[in-house]
């Protein structure tokens, strides 16, 4: 017999399906299934909406920093969200403590490792290039290689001070230089170094956080158009991930790019416990909801925090609705409402559609929302 039946749902499309669940596991999906025997249904009604779990890929949830901290499950579970991975909070010297620290969280948690030992405990952890060793990295992976599914560079003035590039220079040699082969996110903002310098740095599946900030030294050139080595990068496969964040996201630059047919390949909302419960980000769903605002639609949204994070961080048995998958699943409603959503610029727009989350079903188990 199998644990969880969902039945009269709805994928992204709008089209009809459902879920037979056993042992954590994804055991039957289809537009209609038949015979079901299970300990326990779930009938939607053909009202909501059953996706793959949503992944959030830029989160900072290390509960102990003075800055950027969180709980995992106060931006996971309790929103919609069934995997968060945790961007370079922490570095060499703090991953053994967060890694234990994750162990009896609901929500799946996983890390980039901060290329500075020291993590997120400082605005300015890359003015010391000695913070940045090789072999204590190595080590860290080596120790943790199901939890750390990453590396992170934070490449802006304040964080590099007068180091220019050079740090993230450094990130690309420990991402050649790593017995495994992992993928790299870098945070841009204010330069040095600027913009051009660090995409010419990166390679196809280097991951580009914050990517529609409003900043001068951001994609949208003096005359508000593409910038042109921008373009080139994300043609050659540079990965634009939306790191929403205190002070990444513009409504006008994301609707130029947009306009450029320049679209995030990713979906994260660089959410931590102040933008939570503060604003502008607050959660996944107003994230999603400020994209249906200027455009796109939930079918092209939904891949952006299922399928594809999941195969830009290695996470094989997630981000999908498929037999053998893990049984994460995210179930939400799209209502008719009006909400004022405010982006990291005071800008506001007004959206007649809201996302609400009902259940994250994690490894199979059933949690309201």
């Amino acid at each position: 017999m199998a644990d969880l039946y969902i039945k009269n749902g709805l994928n992204e499309h709008s089209e009809p399906v459902e879920l037979l669940i056993e042992n954590g596991k994804i055991k039957q999906v289809g537009a209609e299934l038949v015979d079901v025997v299970a300990d326990k249904t779930i009938d939607l009604e053909k009202k909501s909406f059953v996706t793959a779990g949503w992944i959030d890929d830029h989160t900072h949830c290390y509960e102990k920093l003075e800055r950027f901290s969180d709980d995992p499950d106060e931006d996971g579970y309790k929103t919609g969200v069934t995997t968060v991975i945790d961007a370079g909070s922490t570095g060499a010297n703090d991953i053994d403590d967060f890694y234990e620290v994750t162990r009896d969280k609901i929500t799946n948690v996983y890390a980039m490792i901060n290329i500075s030992k020291s993590g997120m405990n400082s605005q300015n952890e890359l003015e010391d290039m000695n913070q940045i060793s090789l072999s204590d990295l190595q080590a860290a992976v080596d120790k943790y290689p199901e939890f750390i599914v990453g590396i992170k560079a934070r490449v802006s003035k304040s964080v590099v001070v007068n180091n220019g590039v050079n740090p993230l220079v450094e990130a690309k040699y420990i991402q050649m230089k790593l017995h495994q082969r992992l993928p790299l996110m870098v945070h841009i903002g204010s330069n040095p170094p600027d913009l051009s310098e660090v995409i010419a740095v990166l390679d196809r599946g280097d991951i580009l956080t914050h990517c529609f900030n409003g900043k001068s030294n951001g994609i949208l050139d003096e005359n508000g158009d593409i910038k042109d080595f921008v373009q080139d990068g994300y043609e050659h496969g540079i990965v634009f991930d939306l790191g929403h964040g205190t002070d990444s996201f513009d409504f006008h630059t994301a609707e130029v790019a947009k306009d450029y047919k320049l679209s995030p390949e990713t979906l994260s909302t660089d959410i931590h416990r102040s933008n939570r419960e503060n604003g502008p980000v607050y959660d996944m769903s107003t994230c999603i909801e400020k994209l249906l605002v200027i455009g796109y639609r939930i079918s092209e949204i939904i891949p952006m925090i299922t399928v594809r994070p999941a195969k830009n961080f290695g996470l094989s048995s997630k981000g999908k609705l498929e037999v053998g998958y893990d049984a994460d699943v995210t179930i939400f409603d799209i209502k008719k409402g009006s909400k004022e959503l405010t982006d990291s610029y005071g800008n506001t727009k007004t959206t007649d559609e809201l996302i609400l989350p009902k259940y994250s079903i994690i490894n199979g188990n059933v949690y309201s929302v």
